[in-house]
């Protein structure tokens, strides 16, 4: 079976992130975007919430040739990520773009609970039916789908960099 594909426009982007800035309860004293799908909608959600301590986790999990293999056997290997006593004692707010199998923004969740943060994660998109941990979901999430989103920074481009439309688009 075919996964489904969303291609977004930035109006969909900022319509979902004017639906998550209402949800925020708390305050939060900084900002872990994960890279690379985080730093667009992270950036957008510093800016609307003023957040200035904006940090980056880069993570990558091992590939493996079996992929049931590489869900229940890879650990995340932390390329880059920010110091303990950046995120100790504060309310830290964890962006990626989608909870696909939730495998890298728990990781980073954990990682800064570790290092004395009080981690609050949020994403566009929360994808129940991929995630990896059961009942578990992001604290703040815009959409939920079932649905492989294309992101607008994700649109592939020509060799030349002009815009290529998807498939079965305009």
């Amino acid at each position: 079976m075919q996964m489904r594909h969303e291609f977004l426009s930035w109006q969909d982007v900022e319509k979902l992130i004017e639906h998550l800035v209402p949800q925020f309860e708390v305050e939060f004293e900084g900002m872990v975007i994960i890279t690379r799908g985080g730093i667009i909608p992270g950036g957008m959600l510093a800016e609307a919430l003023g957040i200035t301590h904006v940090l980056t986790a880069a993570v990558d999990f091992p590939s493996a040739m079996d992929e049931a293999e590489s869900k229940l056997y890879a650990w995340p290997k932390f390329i880059q990520f920010p110091s303990d006593d950046m995120l100790r004692g504060r309310p830290i707010l964890v962006v990626d773009d989608v909870w696909g199998s939730g495998r890298t923004i728990t990781s980073v969740r954990n990682r800064v609970a570790a290092a004395g943060g009080f981690p609050y994660t949020c994403v566009l998109h929360f994808n129940p039916y991929r995630s990896l941990f059961g009942a578990a979901k992001p604290d703040y999430y815009a959409a939920v789908t079932d649905a492989h989103i294309v992101y607008p920074w994700e649109i592939e481009r020509g060799a030349d960099g002009v815009l290529q439309s998807p498939v079965g688009e305009g």
